[in-house]
């Protein structure tokens, strides 16, 4: 462990962070990978091998290095490799295919592209490759395509560091596509400083100790993983075991094989280790600190109790502006139900109206951010300037960044989550968060997962009808009625949806996350319930 301070603003780009870890604590294991171990000295040679390789395809600061290949560690070196030549890395979703993947690689304008050999078809089906040059990891057993450089090829340049390159911590390190959750990506100009700024946020929380080690199975085109985990590691000179992807069957076997003491999931990937079989050997882990993004409030017990947690960890975020909220659920203090927590360092919070205007207590509104210091959030978005302007309140109470996500500050000034500003629901008049929805539906024993979305009403301009699409445990039943009955009877009336509709499974992004605009592009199925349409009384 080597917690590096970082006062100077020389020191806070992420090529040199590496340099004075590989320095300071040259033997101390950086990265494990299956029964392969690299220490911090040898990860800064194999990246500085990987800067003398992209020398040679002529990228220079400001060009852009494109990855699209599988979570492995080498896509790390070749993002610090790229960030130590001050060009920019674009790592693309994995799952990407046709046109999403030939507009993501077009639009980012790379110099080079990295892939696998499995992903290299799916780059020749939809023509995503126009000048750029290809360099390729070779698999085994797979053959390296014609005119492609082996990314193997670079084992035998110099390890010495690549000649100095003048980085502001301002600068663009990276360009992160969000995930898709409510329409067409578009690319965040993330600085060095915003990775650096919130990898280090944590620090006066966590307690770290010697012998941690952090566990990443998140995607490495996500921002999750850079931020929680990447990253955070690198700064206080920890080890992170790695592995490709989310495993709930295998997850806790290999935390026990890393003996990982820290690690973070996304979305549906704690749900599903929750509602795993229940076992008498479930707390048998060496697991301490677990960031969980988001869990609903009354399982957070439970959860940590069951799995044997002693510091539980949300967050309220997005890769425009990394962290916003942060709550420790450590036993030291009782936040709120559904509290979002405290103000992350470096920026202030506020809930504001479509006109810019402050709204008062208990009123919901969105939630907006102001930096204190530079390059605390993004630099805007990668050649889109009218998205880059509506990102932003500008006026006579100054410039604020808006989140696109709504929330509400009580009277004791703590912020609560609402819901995208996107799948916010206006019913009748009145507005409906769809979480508070679906949360309701979750506590129904037969209810594995659950989407609340909207549907445009027959009757009324500009609102809609409340939908929800379901999945059911294997093995369970219940019908649209008991379902729309136990929602009535728990919860507010107005929460009863008008359309049901059982599904086999909801759309995901890769990092868990519903594509709600998905569902709604899906609209009314002949298989949806329709309460108006049955003899259903909603009790008020």
């Amino acid at each position: 462990m080597n917690i590096l301070p970082l006062k100077d603003i020389a020191d806070r780009n992420l090529g040199r962070i590496l340099t004075l870890q590989a320095q300071q604590i040259p033997d101390l294991p950086c990265y494990l990978v299956n029964d392969r171990s690299y220490s911090f000295s040898e990860v800064n040679h194999i990246v500085n091998r990987y800067a003398q390789g992209l020398i040679q395809l002529g990228v220079k600061k400001g060009d852009r290095v494109v990855i699209f290949m599988r979570s492995s560690v080498e896509f790390i070196f070749m993002a610090f490799a790229a960030n130590k030549l001050g060009a920019i890395w674009v790592p693309i979703n994995g799952d990407y295919k046709g046109t999403w993947l030939a507009e993501a690689i077009h639009e980012s304008k790379g110099k080079v592209v990295l892939t696998d050999t499995d992903k290299y078809p799916r780059l020749q089906e939809c023509n995503a490759l126009q000048n750029e040059k290809l360099i390729v990891k070779v698999l085994p057993g797979a053959n390296l395509p014609s005119g492609a450089v082996a990314l193997s090829s670079f084992d035998s340049l110099s390890d010495a560091e690549p000649p100095k390159v003048e980085i502001h911590y301002g600068d663009t390190s990276s360009i992160l596509w969000t995930s898709g959750t409510t329409g067409k990506s578009k690319g965040v100009l993330q600085p060095h400083n915003v990775w650096i700024n919130t990898a280090e946020s944590p620090l006066d929380y966590f307690e770290v100790r010697k012998g941690d080690v952090l566990y990443n199975c998140l995607p490495l085109y996500n921002t999750a993983a850079w931020i929680t985990i990447i990253y955070r590691a690198l700064i206080v000179g920890l080890p992170v075991g790695l592995d490709e992807h989310f495993s709930a069957s295998e997850f806790w076997n290999r935390i026990k094989f890393y003996k990982a003491t820290e690690t973070t999931t996304l979305g549906a990937m704690h749900m599903f280790l929750w509602n795993a079989p229940e076992t008498p050997d479930d707390h048998n882990n060496t697991l301490r600190n677990m960031n969980v993004i988001p869990l609903p409030p009354h399982l957070v017990k439970p959860f940590m109790k069951r799995f044997g947690i002693e510091r539980l960890q949300k967050g309220f975020g997005q890769s425009e502006a990394a962290l916003i909220l942060r709550c420790s659920e450590d036993g030291k203090k009782e936040w709120k139900p559904n509290c979002l927590g405290a103000v992350a360092p470096g920026v202030e919070v506020s809930i504001r109206d479509d006109e810019g205007n402050e709204c008062p207590p208990g009123v919901a509104g969105e939630f907006c951010l102001k930096p204190y210091k530079p390059f605390i959030i993004f630099n805007g978005y990668f050649e889109n300037p009218e998205a880059t302007k509506n990102a932003y309140h500008r006026g006579e109470q100054g410039e604020w960044y808006r989140t696109g996500d709504l929330g509400i500050r009580d009277a004791d000034g703590d912020f609560f989550f609402v819901d995208r500003k996107s799948d916010f629901i206006r019913d009748k008049g009145r507005n409906i968060s769809s979480l508070q929805v679906e949360a309701q539906v979750m506590q129904h024993p037969a209810v594995a997962a659950v989407a609340c979305f909207g549907i445009p009403s027959e009757h009324i301009e500009n609102e809609t009808e409340v939908k929800i699409d379901v999945v059911l445990k294997p093995g369970a039943s219940v019908t649209a009625e008991e379902l729309a009955r136990f929602i009535n009877d728990k919860a507010p009336y107005f929460f009863v949806p008008r359309y049901i509709e059982f599904v086999d499974s909801l759309p995901y992004t890769p990092t868990n996350k519903v594509q709600k605009f998905k569902l709604r592009e899906k609209g009314l199925t002949p298989q949806t319930w329709d309460r108006m349409k049955t003899n259903f009384v909603l009790k008020k």
